[in-house]
């Protein structure tokens, strides 16, 4: 059985828990209200524009957003009935599908980018300084790894 967490430990779980729940829920709200678009089709996006062709291989990219095979193909299916991307034969092989951002899909993430990244500067960004979010990046790297 697990050890009980500390008062303190059990402080800072909570405080992160219940801060990333209220922040990815504001960024949710208001990229959907604005865009229409969840955060998932927004990383989806992002993954993807940043990837050689804006194409990646669908284990690549549920391995890159950290989904499960079967999420990222219902994310990737939704995704494909808006226009946003397209599903298509591995072009080095042929077995595989490769998930490709359209053009669409492209002029989409830039004309939701701004509101988005406007939202998560003023929910996360103005609140911490430079130091916190070296201290930040440095524990969820080692959480991420783990």
């Amino acid at each position: 059985m697990a050890e009980p967490l500390t008062d303190t430990e059990q402080t800072a779980w909570r405080t992160f828990i219940e801060s990333s729940w209220a922040l990815h829920t504001r960024l949710e709200d208001e990229l959907r209200a604005a865009t229409g678009l969840s955060m998932n089709d927004y990383h989806v996006m992002v993954v993807l524009s940043e990837a050689p062709e804006r194409r990646l291989r669908m284990g690549e990219l549920a391995s890159r957003l950290v989904f499960s095979p079967s999420r990222v193909t219902y994310q990737i299916n939704s995704m494909v009935k808006r226009g946003l991307v397209r599903k298509q034969s591995c072009t080095e092989d042929g077995r595989g599908q490769e998930a490709v951002l359209t053009d669409e899909g492209l002029a989409a993430l830039r004309a939701a980018a701004p509101l988005h990244l406007d939202t998560v500067r003023k929910a996360f960004i103005d609140h911490v300084d430079a130091d916190e979010l070296d201290v930040i990046k440095r524990v969820f790297k080692k959480v991420r790894e783990a």
